[in-house]
């Protein structure tokens, strides 16, 4: 089996080069034809076309020296233009990317500048076609997937200036075990486990599960995503010592802050940045920790941005003295957010500490009682909340990718 490589001719610092090199063709093309107009004008020529050559190309050679290049002795640079951007962002369901057009007029309404795009779904499938062998043979590989020409919409967002993030569902994953159930979580009696939305996990202490998600991470930067935003990467709440296999040696939390290491380093060399959903709750509360496995200030080590689920209609009654926290959305985002850079700042200085951009919600819980629909004010509360706690970035959340253009105007 050939090993799979990943090219960088659809990243998007290659595009920023392609279209650099454009404009100075376009300049040289530009200069050559006034030229020819004034030689047949006056039959002369002043500056011969060698020169407006060597005029032309010099500057870019000048421009080019301050720059890296992709090619050094074979070794390829993904690191071209890499420059961060405060996100504003939304999430989009890979069944809705076909209305790409329609998001991306959306976003400049809006002000938003972001996209977080399904690349391994919540099934474990890629949601896009591929011929890495290894995601073939796991059969992750759709031979209809829904997003039918990534190459497009990508470009279509770097055309637009929208950053394009790879959402990428870790542990949850109901297609690997169907080839190789040895790699999934077992249940006391040795079979696959299943929660009770029947939904099975990989092994997150089987090391082999992580080099496959690290595959599916190449197949993102390969597409030209920007960012791998890890979600599910946690165990699920039901997975405790009396309901599944764990190792002894180590933690749950140990084990995910380990993944979270192990792939941070790996998918540094590639020029992309690391994100991570969490649970809103492990902020603050140490035992919700342990049960999922996500500790926020290890994970925050060992990510570029750490991204906790804040959504109001999730918490508690009572939580931070919030009597109904889904009818205060903007004192749950503040205190929230207040605790989180809290914990941050519990972090060594000598050590890094991930950027906090926190998932915020644009959908209602019509459940919650007393019921409250979320629209503009709520939506635009939550913003303000984000801000008014010292932080500048934020993604929203609607699981049907439906959002509030009003409330999301916030250029």
């Amino acid at each position: 089996m050939k090993k799979y490589k990943i090219r960088p001719l659809n990243s998007y610092y290659y595009y920023k080069k392609r279209k650099l090199m454009n404009k100075r063709v376009f300049v040289a093309v530009f200069i050559l034809g006034l030229v020819a107009v004034g030689v047949f004008a006056t039959g002369k020529l002043e500056t011969s076309i060698v020169e407006i050559f060597n005029i032309t190309f010099s500057k870019s050679e000048v421009s080019n020296t301050a720059q890296p290049v992709y090619f050094n002795d074979a070794q390829i640079k993904y690191d071209l233009y890499r420059l961060p951007k405060v996100v504003k962002g939304i999430y989009i369901p890979a069944g809705k990317i076909k209305d790409y057009e329609r998001y991306i007029a959306f976003a400049k309404e809006t002000g938003v500048n972001a996209f977080v795009i399904d690349v391994k779904n919540d099934r474990g499938y890629l949601t896009f076609a591929s011929v890495n062998p290894i995601l073939v043979e796991t059969g992750a590989v759709l031979e209809n997937p829904p997003i039918q020409d990534i190459k497009k919409v990508i470009n279509r967002m770097y055309e637009e200036d929208i950053y394009p993030i790879a959402r990428i569902v870790t542990f949850k994953d109901n297609v690997v075990g169907k080839r190789y159930p040895d790699r999934m979580v077992k249940d006391k009696q040795g079979n696959i486990y299943k929660n009770k939305a029947d939904d099975m996990w990989l092994n997150p202490y089987d090391k082999r599960n992580w080099d496959y998600i690290l595959d599916l991470c190449k197949e993102a930067i390969q597409a030209g995503f920007k960012e791998i935003q890890f979600d599910y990467v946690r165990f699920h709440e039901s997975m405790n010592e009396n309901t599944v296999i764990l190792d002894a040696g180590l933690s749950k939390t140990e084990i995910i802050t380990a993944f979270t290491k192990y792939m941070y380093e790996h998918l540094k060399e590639y020029g992309v940045y690391v994100s991570a959903d969490v649970f809103g709750a492990i902020i603050t509360s140490q035992v919700d920790s342990e049960i999922v496995g996500q500790d926020f200030k290890e994970l925050s080590k060992y990510l570029d941005y750490i991204c906790p689920m804040v959504y109001p209609s999730h918490y508690a009654k009572g939580t931070f003295g919030i009597e109904y926290p889904h009818l205060d959305a903007y004192g749950i985002i503040l205190r929230s957010m207040e605790f989180a850079q809290d914990e941050m700042k519990e972090i060594p200085r000598q050590e890094r500490r991930a950027i906090i951009r926190p998932w915020l919600q644009d959908f209602t819980l019509s459940s919650l009682k007393p019921y409250q629909p979320y629209g503009q004010k709520q939506i635009q509360d939550q913003i303000k909340g984000t801000y008014d706690a010292g932080l500048q970035e934020w993604i929203f959340w609607n699981a049907a990718g439906k959002y509030t253009e009003t409330g999301l105007d916030d250029k």
